[in-house]
């Protein structure tokens, strides 16, 4: 007996602080992760530990399956029979206007449109500490064989983009599909453009002129468009590389440094444009490709009523 007892107690003695590593090791991997509500259930989790800082001139994060396959496909469902030809902002107007610069398609979705949207937002805000209603509403874009986005700043040359919610201090792109070969996003001026091997022959002419990201589905890119200070970071200059292969489909969120939605002190009754270049738009056609910025929705007013004729 006295035996048995003293095999008992040696086993406890050499085992036991490798059970007591174990549990602290699930401890930390339960405290990595971060339930986010949404409604009366939960969202996603947020990971952290995903999480991966791979440039900080300019600030890049890239963060391994921050969406779920289903909530890429969802995001594409909602927004392939709606799509038009992607705009860019003219740098002395601000107004939208089409460019060969960008010949991609896409479309916006309402914020917090249904749930999955409304957690893939929470997700970011507790990702990027800025709150929700500093972004825009979430952008989906398509990418078919040849198509890209040049070169370009997030944030705004113009005074009139500025006037609603300031410049945009942040962007979070999210890949919403594999691309068979080519459709990197691309840092030309990245700092450590040099330090990235790339005699893979996967990687395409274009990604090769920069700090590149392979689009890959459920993935997200961070990348900041102002210093800490505030200030415009030109290193943050990125474009979309032509796709050589396949479709590429990604969703855009962008955030500003104040609240992008509509004033508390605006009314849904008062006929009035909340951006100077509402009456532009208008003309060409953004009331109808844009309704939910230009006119509205149920849950609430538009930017441009009044050049849009709804009031």
């Amino acid at each position: 007996m006295g035996f048995r007892l003293l095999l008992l107690f040696s086993f406890l003695f050499f085992f036991f602080p490798y059970f007591s590593t174990q549990s602290s090791t699930l401890r930390k991997i339960r405290a990595s992760v971060i339930r986010l509500p949404n409604g009366d259930s939960y969202g996603h989790p947020f990971d952290p530990t995903r999480v991966t800082q791979i440039s900080w001139h300019p600030r890049a994060f890239l963060y391994r399956n921050f969406l779920t396959d289903a909530e890429c496909d969802h995001l594409i469902q909602l927004a392939k029979d709606k799509l038009e030809k992607s705009m860019v902002a003219d740098n002395e107007s601000g107004k939208s206007i089409e460019s060969e610069v960008r010949t991609s398609s896409g479309m916006f979705l309402n914020k917090a449109q249904d749930e999955v949207i409304a957690g893939i937002e929470s997700r970011i805000a507790v990702w990027t500490f800025l709150p929700v209603e500093n972004g825009e509403s979430m952008q989906i874009l398509h990418y078919e064989h040849g198509q890209k986005y040049e070169p370009h700043w997030d944030y705004f040359h113009d005074k009139a983009n500025q006037a609603l919610g300031g410049h945009r201090i942040a962007t979070v792109l999210m890949y919403l599909s594999n691309v068979q070969k080519g459709g990197e996003t691309v840092f030309p001026e990245s700092e450590i453009k040099e330090s990235q091997p790339k005699a893979d022959e996967d990687w395409s002419e274009c990604a090769k002129k920069g700090y590149a990201v392979k689009p890959k589905k459920g993935d997200a890119l961070l990348f900041f468009s102002l210093h800490p200070n505030a200030t415009t970071d030109v290193l943050s200059l990125h474009g979309s590389c032509p796709v050589i292969e396949g479709e590429k489909w990604s969703a855009t969120k962008w955030i500003h440094v104040r609240n992008f939605d509509r004033s508390e002190t605006t009314t849904s009754d008062d006929c009035k444009d909340e951006n100077p270049n509402c009456p532009a738009w208008a003309a060409t056609g953004e009331c109808k490709k844009n309704p939910v910025y230009m006119v509205g929705s149920a849950d609430g007013a538009g930017y441009c009523r009044k050049s849009c004729k709804v009031c």
